[in-house]
């Protein structure tokens, strides 16, 4: 599973609900499965997101698994890459240079969950 920060600005409206309307936006059809939220599209056969409390309020980590469906039309993945890529812009509040960068410091650095 991935965990990728979450920037303040997005931190203070950060919650499954805001979660859920990002999904529902990016993938349409949402459901619940305990603590996770799920969401399918194209490529995409299964994505599962949830939140990791941070060792503060304004801290939360993004929870991510993806589940890929590798044979479907090209169209297809370039479609699904960038609805993911826009949803994960708009959970974490970082673009994908940004969450790649915050990646890396942090495997540096030695960091839980890099």
């Amino acid at each position: 599973m991935n965990r990728y920060p979450v920037s303040p600005r997005v931190g203070k409206e950060f919650s499954r609900d805001f979660l859920r309307a990002l999904l529902s936006e990016s993938f349409l059809e949402v459901r619940e499965e305990g603590e996770f939220l799920h969401a399918s599209f194209g490529a995409l056969r299964d994505l599962k997101v949830g939140i990791e409390p941070g060792p503060t309020r304004r801290a939360p980590r993004l929870l991510v698994e993806t589940v890929m469906d590798p044979k479907v039309p090209a169209e297809m993945q370039a479609e699904t890459i960038r609805r993911y890529n826009r949803f994960l812009e708009g959970a974490t509040g970082y673009t994908s240079k940004e969450r790649a960068k915050r990646l890396q410091a942090e495997a540096k650095k030695g960091a839980p969950g890099a």
